[in-house]
């Protein structure tokens, strides 16, 4: 739904526990326990509880029913009631001035369906919010607000916690009750009947306390609205997940293409969370490592450490886990290495100087002082080769455990102190008790007991950098001349689906991507054997062999049924090899369609490698994008990897990076490197697909053979469907995560009557706006951003041009002959999709020619199209030009309660816009 209401439960100012009861005493009683521990004491009613029990010692107004409930008293709503009566109560409740209910009830599993959609519809018109039922509650520690029924109740911290399994709530603070962490929220969420996993990321991203993220789901019911929130917030700070899923591939023969089987649903969700910056861990242990090390520290890149250590061999335990997380060894500067070379043994120096290339860890002298490893960190630090300090230690004669914690402690906060935002360190301190532990904790070092331990904690911090880096990466640009043939890709599905066929034919498939200019080997669809013949007469001219394929719509793989005939080097063998395929399939499979044969000329390029490329509709997430090694063996290889459209090029190379086939596609000794950058279009192309045409379910290209010049399908099946629209605003609604909206290309006219192109920003305008604010003066940057901008770096600019198009909006104005930027307008919208807050600017010297005023119109008309019903904005009140329009559009304009100097500016939407 959204994050309206949701300081009910988590910021409240009244709270009502109201049944009867039909829970045990115990329950009552620890629920008693917790909301007496409330801080600052808010007013209490308890309402139906005739016999209070364990309540009884709670200080509060009592009431027969919920109709005695003063109006007001009861912003928070806990309700102890039976099943049946839950939908009634949370409509009088809502008449109360209830903004939030929580639902305690066991066993939800067996609430009926029709009564959770019946406690929703009571909830609905006044937008109640509810969590449960199956709920162990709530927390916010440190305000002291603990309904929450759990084992260990949490102390005040910096983390937000979500369960839905009540084990995994328990387990979690058993676990940071014995490691002194603290949150500053925790929610059970039970059914998640109304509030759900991303509510809560929009919420807790907006909460100043909250520093990291942890979540642990089995099920995602709104997946454009998580990986909207996910997304947002993952950019601020750390998103831990762990799911409770199965990573086996699904059995049996049912699926029509291979995309269908190999888009497991355990692969689709590590794609969502690694697209939204997520990191998803294995297990319990894993979410405890990330959450130690991430609360305390988040590195802005982790590509290369410097391990540091006073024993040789737990650097060696460090060193073998750092290699199999993929973080390197920093290679130091000579500089380093002599300032270092007092402190370590004598050889290590010599191994760096003699050998360019040595990495190897920096092994300290035993006998030296505990001030040694505070210096040695601090040049670490200070070397622009290193990100970050991995020190392994173990305590010993002349270095006792408490002084390694202090001087790991004090190294970290001179570096905050020289720098202001300090390189990552990561300790392992062997033995480590709980003052040492302490004094680590104090200044942010996350600490470990074994090197393994450390050594992972590395690799959380090298995946949470690199997945802020792929939020932010710059894509390159498309080619100019992919412009796909949509009508007649449409034509070909509609007449499909006019005769009510579920898949296509291979050549209306092949026609297909061929409208989407992906090259597929010429082909010859034949009814007959003699039709083969024929064909290969055509075929072999060119090309000295040739392939019979058998064509089934009821037998779509045909390596499974014998289909396939290779190396045919004359029209006969083609023809008696077309006749066997026939007659031994009508009798195999007397109950399949067959319609005939495909002959092709057989493609032999000794280093070309055969690939596999599909779309699989998956339930939750709609349309996933499969890429891996293909040819007949391409389920039993499984070296697959999967993307959620819509892809960019950096996103399609990135795919291909996960897989084990791209190490022969980069080239090796024996084999030329093949043409990666053709690849990455084709699945960029097939991305578009699944965006421009829903009915397109499944599709499967196997093989596509990869050459050192270019790429070519041999084979290609699609299967059809009614459009899976999930619900949306605009725009299409297929896709979890939302496309380019190409509907919203145009034009504007300006004063003169000169028209302008207008289009949504994409991520690869960022040359584009890095030349437009070299031609937009110093003055117009500060009015625009209410201070001076000077630095346009790549982090600047890829907040203003990677959009998330579900909840934000840029329109670029571009000059149509020169094809550069003349102004721009976004609107980004809160996450209840209500309201949007808009900013415009324009090149300095095109002032008075009508461009704002044409951009803020454009702006408004999408926010409607969009659902929006307000748009907000604050203007400098120097700005007069810009107060000027706005006035002129119908905002209303006010003065800011927070800066006299600041003009707040709202407008309904369904405002008359002017007519020029």
């Amino acid at each position: 739904m959204t994050i309206r209401n949701l300081d009910g439960f988590f910021a409240p100012t009244s709270i009502a526990v109201i049944g009867p009861s039909r829970h045990p005493e115990a329950l009552l009683s620890a629920l008693a326990e917790r909301l007496a521990s409330l801080k600052q004491k808010l007013p209490l009613t308890l309402s139906g509880l005739n016999d209070l029990g364990d309540l009884s010692g709670l200080e509060g107004t009592h009431t027969a029913s919920v109709d005695d409930i003063p109006q007001g008293a009861a912003d928070l709503a806990i309700w102890l009631g039976a099943a049946e009566d839950t939908p009634d109560a949370i409509a009088r409740l809502a008449g109360k001035g209830t903004r939030a209910i929580l639902i305690l009830s066991s066993g939800f599993e067996s609430w009926p369906q029709d009564l959770l959609d019946q406690c929703l519809t009571a909830s609905r018109e006044k937008c109640v919010r509810l969590i449960g039922p199956g709920s162990l509650g709530f927390a916010i520690p440190h305000l002291g607000l603990l309904p929450l029924l759990s084992a260990d109740l949490p102390a005040a911290g910096d983390i937000a916690f979500f369960a839905r399994s009540g084990a995994v709530m328990n387990a979690t603070l058993s676990w940071a009750a014995a490691h002194q962490t603290g949150f500053s929220g925790i929610v059970s969420l039970g059914a998640r009947m109304d509030v759900d996993v991303g509510d809560l990321i929009d919420y807790f991203a907006r909460d100043y306390r909250t520093r990291a993220i942890v979540i642990h789901l089995e099920a995602i019911s709104s997946p454009r609205k998580f990986l909207s929130a996910a997304r947002a917030a993952a950019r601020s700070k750390p998103v831990v997940v762990i799911r409770s899923g199965h990573r086996a591939p699904p059995s049996g023969l049912a699926y029509q293409t291979h995309a269908g089987r190999l888009a497991t649903t355990d692969l689709v969700y590590d794609a969502a969370f690694r697209r939204s910056g997520m990191l998803r861990v294995a297990d319990l242990d894993a979410m405890f490592e990330a959450v130690e090390t991430l609360s305390r520290v988040r590195a802005q890149d982790l590509k290369a450490i410097a391990l540091l250590s006073n024993s040789r061999s737990l650097a060696s335990l460090a060193t073998e886990r750092l290699r199999e997380s993929g973080v390197a060894n920093a290679r130091l500067s000579n500089e380093t290495i002599d300032q270092l070379a007092p402190m370590l043994h004598q050889q290590i120096p010599q191994r760096y100087h003699d050998d360019p290339a040595y990495t190897g860890p920096l092994i300290l002298q035993e006998s030296l002082p505990p001030e040694t490893l505070q210096k040695a960190i601090g040049i670490l630090l200070r070397d622009p080769a290193t990100d970050g300090v991995l020190t392994v230690n173990a305590p010993t004669a002349f270095t006792p455990l408490h002084a390694l914690a202090e001087a790991i402690a004090t190294a970290a906060k001179d570096d905050k102190r020289r720098t202001g935002r300090r390189k990552a360190i990561v300790a392992c301190l062997a033995g480590a008790d709980l003052e040492a532990q302490a004094k680590l904790d104090a200044a942010k070092v996350p600490c470990f007991a074994s090197p393994a331990q450390a050594a992972r904690a590395v690799s959380y911090l090298a995946q949470d950098a690199e997945a802020r880096d792929f939020l932010m990466a710059l894509p390159p640009s498309l080619p100019e001349d992919f412009t796909p043939d949509t009508a007649a890709a449409r034509a070909i599905i509609e007449s499909a689906m006019a005769e009510g066929r579920s898949s296509l034919s291979p050549k209306e498939a092949a026609a297909i991507l061929t409208a989407y200019q992906v090259p597929i080997l010429e082909t010859h669809m034949c009814t007959t054997a003699a039709e083969a013949g024929l064909a290969a007469r055509a075929l072999l001219g060119a090309s000295g062999r040739c392939v019979v394929k058998l064509i089934s719509p009821d037998l779509p793989f045909k390596s499974r049924i014998d289909g396939l005939r290779f190396g045919l080097e004359t029209p006969e063998a083609v023809k008696a090899a077309a006749q066997e395929l026939l007659d031994q399939t009508a009798k195999t499979y007397p109950h399949a369609r067959i319609t005939g044969v495909a002959v092709q000329p057989m493609l032999e390029d000794r280093h070309g490698i055969e690939l596999y490329a599909g779309l699989a509709e998956t339930p939750v997430f709609g349309p996933a994008l499969v890429f891996g090694q293909g040819g007949t063996a391409v389920e039993e290889l499984i070296d697959i990897a999967v993307e959620l459209p819509p892809l960019n090029l950096h996103l399609a190379d990135a795919l291909i990076g996960r897989t084990r086939i791209a190490r022969l596609i980069d080239g090796t000794s024996s084999r030329p490197a093949l043409d990666r950058a053709a690849l990455a279009l084709t699945l960029v192309k097939l991305s578009q697909i699944a965006s421009d045409l829903p009915e397109i379910r499944e599709l499967d290209i196997n093989p596509l053979v990869l050459q050192k010049e270019g790429m070519i399908a041999l084979d290609a099946r699609m299967t059809l469907g009614v459009p899976i629209h999930h619900p949306g605003r605009s725009g299409t609604s297929r896709l979890a995560i939302s496309p380019y909206p190409k509907e919203w290309e145009g034009t504007l006219t300006v004063k003169d009557g000169q028209s302008v192109l207008v289009r949504p920003v994409r991520p690869e305008d960022e040359g584009l706006f890095r030349a437009f604010f070299q031609s937009v003066t110093p003055e117009d940057l500060r009015l625009r951003f209410f201070a001076p901008v000077k630095d346009f770096n790549h982090r600047f600019l890829a907040q203003l041009t990677q959009l998330d198009y579900a909840r934000s909006m840029a329109f670029a104005a571009i000059d149509p002959e020169t094809g550069k930027l003349l102004g721009v307008v976004r609107l980004h919208s809160d996450p209840d999709h209500k309201s949007g807050e808009y900013a415009v600017i324009v090149r300095s010297d095109l002032k008075g020619i009508g461009l704002g005023w044409a951009l803020m119109k454009h702006i408004i008309r999408y926010a409607k199209a969009d659902g929006i019903e307000t748009i907000h904005g604050e203007v400098l009140k120097e700005n007069t030009s810009m107060l000027s329009v706005c006035q002129a559009l119908g905002f209303h304009v006010a003065t800011s309660p927070d800066d006299p100097g600041i003009a707040h500016v709202t407008l309904p939407v369904s405002t008359d816009l002017p007519a020029n």
